[in-house]
């Protein structure tokens, strides 16, 4: 993801200095106005003139890839941990001292670090490029590292300039999953195509080799509980297309197939950054197609379903007493923190999450096998408290060529082929 400097505060004047007398003032005469596209140029530099100082380029080189050390580190290690079938909040444990990994599991967590990173590194390279062929400055990749989960937040570009028409938020936008999406595809077509024989399973849980390959008909009870990634459509599609049924692992199983984890989890990735709200991906891709009125308008509307869907089955008339008292305030909270400035007034914002509330208990009262994902509110914290639900103009809003328009629509497709509402369950 990209993320474009602050704006500066409006009472601010820029600086004038060394600019042309007829970009900062209108000229005297139409005779002496210049061409409408070097008015237009001159006008887009003044627009992204505010800018912070640059660190010194030794520095920076340090950061950037000392960042990206650093994830791989995390990464491998989470693979490690992911590929044992475990998921630990910290990679080697944090309260018993852990088993110090060997080298066939150092070899199946750099088969699932590195062509994870690459697909995010492909992802913000999209971004990269294709500023830099707006000549919009922007800093290389940021990698993110994390010491719990999957070892990373991934990565994101800080664009040093603002953008200037509706035309570069969608092309820089668009540009990262795209790029992405091209290699993620490929990459779970080699994991199908390459699946190892059953000894590999069975060198990993050598209890199931007496079953052979009937064994999960033995291992899983009907009611076995454990984490499993969803497979959106285009998982399945191409799971059913590339792979061997006699080769396929079971659910429970695939976190020991480090490359086909590291491609399922890059079109879950890839699906993130197309949610179409805000200043993701998908915002900037769905602000392109609409323009800023009516993505403004739809923008709000999306976030309360998703909002709506991730807290479903929370709260029901069933519940107990103490999920009331203890979790009530706490998410009463939360939705009055990220609605509040989701509506042009608050109060208008808290009334929406008085509403949210009451339709998801009417709901989890009437079905109740209606259950949402918790986890997503993670996410809507993210986008309605800091990242913004709405999407910011630009100063040039004139509609994108008919061959974008196509193109953004892929990408919504793209976005469904990929998006589950249960990624891990």
């Amino acid at each position: 993801m990209s993320f474009p400097e602050n704006t500066p505060p409006t009472h601010a004047e820029p600086d004038h200095a060394g600019w042309p007398a007829d970009v900062v003032a209108p000229p005297a005469s139409p005779l002496d106005a210049p061409e409408p596209q070097d008015r237009l140029r001159a006008a887009r530099r003044l627009f992204r003139r505010f800018e912070r100082p640059a660190p010194s380029p030794g520095r920076t080189a340090a950061l950037h890839l000392g960042l990206f050390v650093l994830t791989l580190l995390t990464t491998t290690l989470a693979g490690v941990v992911l590929t044992r079938g475990t998921i630990d909040l910290l990679p080697l444990g944090f309260w018993v001292f852990p088993a110090v990994p060997q080298p066939g599991e150092w070899a199946r967590g750099l088969a699932f670090a590195l062509p994870f990173l690459g697909v995010l590194t492909v992802h913000e390279f999209g971004h990269y490029f294709t500023a830099r062929y707006n000549r919009v400055r922007t800093t290389l990749p940021y990698y993110v590292p994390f010491p719990m989960g999957l070892g990373t937040f991934g990565a994101v570009i800080r664009l040093k300039e603002r953008l200037f028409s509706r035309r570069e938020y969608f092309d820089i936008g668009l540009a990262g999953p795209l790029a992405g999406f091209l290699v993620a595809v490929p990459l779970l077509i080699y994991g199908f195509t390459h699946l190892p024989p059953l000894e590999y399973m069975f060198s990993i849980h050598p209890e199931y080799a007496r079953f052979g390959a009937d064994y999960a008909r033995h291992v899983y009870p009907p009611d076995a509980q454990a984490l499993t990634l969803a497979k959106p459509l285009l998982y399945q599609w191409l799971e059913k297309t590339f792979a061997d049924p006699a080769r396929l692992p079971h659910p429970n199983e695939l976190l020991h197939y480090p490359v086909l984890l590291a491609g399922s989890l890059s079109l879950f990735f890839t699906a993130l950054n197309l949610l179409p709200m805000g200043q993701l991906d998908g915002g900037h891709i769905l602000y392109g197609l609409l323009g800023r009125r009516i993505f403004n308008r739809l923008a709000p509307v999306l976030f309360t379903g998703f909002i709506f869907y991730a807290g479903l089955g929370l709260f029901s008339l069933r519940a107990d007493w103490q999920t009331w008292l203890y979790g009530g305030p706490v998410y009463a909270g939360y939705l009055a923190l990220i609605f509040w400035r989701v509506l042009p007034r608050p109060w208008l914002g808290l009334l929406l999450a008085a509403g949210i509330w009451a339709a998801q208990v009417a709901v989890a009262s009437a079905v109740p096998g209606a259950v949402g994902n918790p986890g997503w509110l993670v996410f809507g914290l993210l986008l309605g408290r800091f990242t913004g639900v709405a999407h910011p103009p630009a100063p040039d809003e004139r509609p994108l060529s008919a061959g974008r328009q196509a193109l953004g629509w892929v990408m919504v497709v793209i976005f469904v082929l990929c998006f589950t509402p249960s990624p891990f369950r």
